[in-house]
């Protein structure tokens, strides 16, 4: 048996319990996780400030050392985050669906955990108590892989977290934490569906390759986000630019940030020089077509094909100038992951034919991609943001975290 299994034996072994527990039980024991990492922020900030030398040394780049650093206010955060749980509704035990057969026979759907859910992520400690925290309200036990960037940061939050849920009368090992973070422990990880029911890769698209294309333990995809704007030729110019600006700047290193915009050509004289003034200050690097490049001149980078496709998580944007609303739907179409993808109208014929005809998990309207968010759903913290179709698709709330159960009833019925 190697490490993972014996990880795997233990969650599965803890599974048993939190899969039954009640509500109460599993909100108390969240309780003492909130309050947990408030008293041990010193503490968590100490472990994460040995990720951030490290990221310093390794030259890690600014944005992804953002994505890396804890500070009060972050803790608070995650914390406040956990509290939102515990007043949602418990998904487990909830029935959706029921039917009586003619042969009198009962049926009905209900909500059951997953069982042991294994996360492979990277860079954001805040992960770890999200992660850990939906898992156990919605019943299951969760085994936490993060990636060595954030190791200190991560471990320092997952001890707290084992403790706290232990003060609550639940098994320490609903949440583990691997320590461990070589390829080895990654790919065993891939390969232990005798324990892990469903495995969650959070992180770039590297990672999230690697683990659809080795997994035997079933997959949810998550995170890639090659999110665009269309500003469409009715767009209100003001708003065009806010949209555009606090998607792209106001933190590019997630995956709801826009990497694309897309304007139409007849507002592109207008539009553009506003974007690009408002980048100024956060010195976003753009690369554009002819046409961009004809309006601002030699400081936009020639685009190339690859930048269409490109997840910069940076101050990086690539840029079209299309001629009408086809045009654009076909661009996103090619080069989408998924995500989010926004338009900019004041047409409401535009803005349905582009709801319609964007397979993406999230649509907006004149709203910023950075919405796109469990908290922002209401949907409390968030375990990642699906881009498959299956059962969960886009913010991954509690429910997301559970399967189904067919109860029948009968009285001797036979076929």
């Amino acid at each position: 048996m190697n490490y993972i299994e014996t990880l795997g034996e233990k969650a599965k072994a803890a599974s048993k319990v939190i899969g039954i527990a009640s509500a109460g039980v599993k909100n108390d024991a969240l309780a003492h996780i909130a309050d947990a990492l408030i008293e041990n922020t010193d503490v968590i900030i100490k472990a994460n400030s040995l990720d951030m030398d490290s990221a310093e040394s390794n030259g890690i780049s600014k944005v992804m050392q953002d994505r890396l650093r804890l500070t009060p206010e972050r803790i608070a955060g995650m914390a406040d985050g956990i509290r939102t749980l515990i007043r949602l509704d418990d998904p487990v035990g909830v029935v959706d669906y029921g039917i009586t057969r003619p042969n009198g026979m009962r049926i009905t759907r209900v909500h059951v955990p997953m069982g042991v859910i294994g996360i492979i992520y990277e860079s954001r400690p805040n992960v770890t108590s999200d992660a850990g925290a939906l898992c156990l309200k919605a019943g299951n036990a969760v085994i936490l892989r993060g990636g060595k960037e954030a190791y200190n940061s991560n471990k320092a939050i997952c001890e707290v977290m084992r403790k706290a849920a232990a003060k609550a009368g639940l098994p320490e090992d609903v949440i583990q934490f691997v320590d461990d973070t070589s390829r080895e422990t990654a790919s065993d990880m891939m390969k232990c569906s005798k324990y892990i029911d469903l495995l969650i890769p959070r992180g770039g698209a590297g990672l999230i390759q690697a683990v659809k294309n080795n997994a035997n333990v079933p997959v949810i995809e998550t995170g890639v986000g090659n999110c665009h704007v269309y500003a469409d030729s009715t767009a209100d110019i003001k708003m065009a630019v806010d949209i555009i600006d606090n998607g792209k700047t106001q933190r590019p290193s997630v995956c709801n940030a826009i990497e694309s915009l897309l304007v139409h050509k007849d507002i592109a004289e207008k539009l553009l020089p506003a974007v690009a003034e408002r980048f100024k200050s956060h010195n976003v690097e753009i690369r554009g077509c002819e046409e961009t490049r004809r309006i601002l001149g030699d400081s936009v980078i020639p685009a190339t094909e690859a930048d269409y496709g490109t997840e910069f998580l940076d101050y990086i944007i690539s840029v079209k100038v299309v001629s009408d609303i086809d045009e654009a739907i076909a661009h996103i179409s090619k080069y989408t992951t998924g995500h989010s993808e926004c338009i900019v109208t004041n047409s409401l014929d535009n803005a349905e034919k582009f709801k319609r005809e964007i397979d993406a998990a999230c649509v907006y309207v004149n709203a910023s991609t950075r919405f796109t968010d469990g908290g922002e759903f209401g949907l409390g913290a968030e375990i990642g943001i699906s881009t498959q179709k299956i059962h969960a698709r886009g913010p991954m709330g509690l429910a997301a975290l559970t399967s189904w159960k067919y109860l029948i009833d009968g009285n001797g019925q036979i076929r």
